[in-house]
């Protein structure tokens, strides 16, 4: 009769070992993000930038680490990519959050027009990116003029308008109709540029707005401008895509891109405004990269 075999650990399982996290690599985490929150910043230009993506890339624990302390500052961490760098946005509670209100505040002397501001930065994202694929492709950037935004807007306007019509609406929109059908009023009846003699635009125009929402998303590093001409050419950089690509499954989204009217070109005006209509009440909040 043999022996009972004893047991034993197989050969070559090593006992799991768990990394140390040490602050020297805290700080590296904390760094990255840092990188992550300066939206020009480029990692092609920024060795310590390029390299601690790359360890994010490689080394699991540290991605980990880093993901860690985005979270706790109320960041998403949208891409990490050398494309993208450490692309994030904020969420409702973070401290970077910025809010439509607050931005409208600053932007002109009269809080109602926070709605306008919202709709041209949801055009201009509209525009960038007007079709799923476009969206979908990492290697496809958009182009938008400050005067082609415009454009858009006033002609989804009109298409609103003519559905208004059609459904006997257009006198005072349902309580549950969707916030563009209760709005398009207020952008159309609004001055393209402005009253003065030369035509310059004034920041309370329509195209004055689109102006300062194209200048904020430059500055935010999700928009790059490249000239003057139709009030402003503007083309879009890899984080604006991951933005939008985050934020496209919004009703207020939905909404203006399913009215048909959105142009694959180059943005440029072709489209007279619409005449002014009656006044209505302004909507909540439906602005991109914005929370309520």
């Amino acid at each position: 009769m043999s022996e009972p075999a004893e047991w034993s650990e197989p050969e070559g399982v090593a006992a799991p070992v768990t990394a140390v996290i040490t602050p020297a690599d805290a700080a590296d985490a904390a760094r990255l993000v840092a990188f992550g929150l300066q939206p020009k910043l480029q990692p092609a230009r920024d060795q310590e930038y390029a390299e601690l993506l790359r360890r994010y890339r490689e080394d699991p624990p540290f991605a980990r680490l880093a993901d860690a302390v985005a979270a706790g500052l109320g960041l998403v961490v949208l891409e990490v990519s050398p494309r993208a760098g450490m692309a994030v946005t904020a969420a409702e509670d973070s401290v970077f959050a910025v809010r439509m209100g607050d931005y409208a505040r600053r932007t002109a002397a009269d809080s109602g027009d926070r709605f306008l501001h919202g709709l041209a930065h949801l055009s201009v994202a509209a525009m960038a990116f007007p079709r799923p694929e476009d969206l979908a492709d990492d290697g496809y950037i958009g182009r938008v003029t400050v005067n082609g935004v415009d454009a858009f807007v006033r002609q989804a306007c009109r298409r609103l308008e003519e559905r208004a019509d059609e459904q006997g609406m257009n006198t005072d929109p349902a309580t549950d109709a969707p916030g563009l059908e209760a709005a398009w009023r207020i952008w159309v009846r609004r001055s393209a540029t402005g009253a003065t003699k030369d035509a310059r635009r004034l920041a309370g125009s329509t195209t004055g707005i689109v102006g300062k929402a194209a200048a904020f998303l430059t500055d935010s590093g999700f928009l790059q401008r490249t000239g003057d001409d139709n009030g402003g050419t503007y083309r879009t950089t890899a984080r604006y895509q991951l933005q939008v690509r985050d934020m496209a499954g919004s009703a207020a989204m939905a909404e203006l891109l399913e009215l048909g009217v959105v142009p694959v070109t180059d943005g440029t005006a072709s489209l007279l405004p619409a005449e002014d209509t009656e006044d209505l009440e302004l909507v909540a909040d439906a602005g991109l990269p914005f929370h309520s």
